[in-house]
């Protein structure tokens, strides 16, 4: 006997979702296979402030490394909004399949999910971490008035 998929319930930073609920709304005539999914997780989730999100849940900007039981290999990719995401730099929209799938899940969580094509996939998550962010420049100090 296979053991059982370990899913905990997803945990969303609340104040992300007004936008991903919007963008679940505005993707319902043309990617329902995305929205409708994504409609039931912000529904279903544990809605936390930032400062208690567990650092190792997956949010937007929280790089992932994830074994994707049938291609039987692991893949890192960055979890973005959805003009932020460029495939070539393994950035991935919150709006694709395994976008949502990934939205709130913990290091060891397994998902199911489908495909755009419909094929049922799983995936298990390795390790969460968030992508280094660039540290703003110091402001040149003004000169003195005399």
């Amino acid at each position: 006997m296979s053991p059982t998929p370990r899913r905990s319930q997803p945990a969303i930073d609340v104040t992300l979702i007004e936008r991903l609920d919007t963008l679940a709304g505005a993707a319902i005539a043309r990617l329902p296979d995305v929205a409708y999914p994504l409609i039931n997780k912000l529904t279903s989730a544990r809605l936390l402030a930032p400062a208690r999100l567990p650092s190792d849940v997956v949010t937007i900007g929280s790089e992932v490394l994830y074994h994707d039981d049938q291609g039987a290999r692991d893949r890192r990719v960055t979890l973005s909004w959805p003009e932020d995401a460029d495939i070539s730099r393994r950035s991935v929209s919150i709006l694709t399949p395994v976008g949502v799938a990934l939205l709130g899940l913990s290091a060891g969580d397994r998902f199911q999910w489908q495909t755009r094509a419909g094929e049922r996939r799983s995936l298990t998550v390795l390790q969460v971490g968030s992508e280094p962010r660039p540290v703003a420049a110091p402001a040149a100090p003004r000169p003195e008035l005399s």
